[in-house]
């Protein structure tokens, strides 16, 4: 079953948006705590969080692009 997780925790970690990484890096929390936090939510409130996920990963990239190409994830 770990290695399972492993993989599955390696995929979400490479194809993600890197929102939960940037957020836990600016409230000095860890990453995997605030990733936690919105599947929580979302469960909780039927999804109303990943519409606030979405428009961070889109701030984030709009940045990354406005500072020169520096890369977030």
């Amino acid at each position: 079953m770990s290695l399972i997780q492993n993989s599955i925790q390696t995929i979400v970690e490479k194809y993600s948006f890197g929102v939960c990484r940037y957020l836990a890096q600016k409230w000095g929390l860890n990453e995997s705590k605030v990733r936690m936090y919105f599947i929580y939510t979302s469960f909780v409130s039927f999804g109303s969080p990943v519409i606030f996920y979405l428009a961070a990963a889109f701030w984030i990239n709009i940045k990354k692009y406005l500072r020169g190409g520096i890369d977030v994830n």
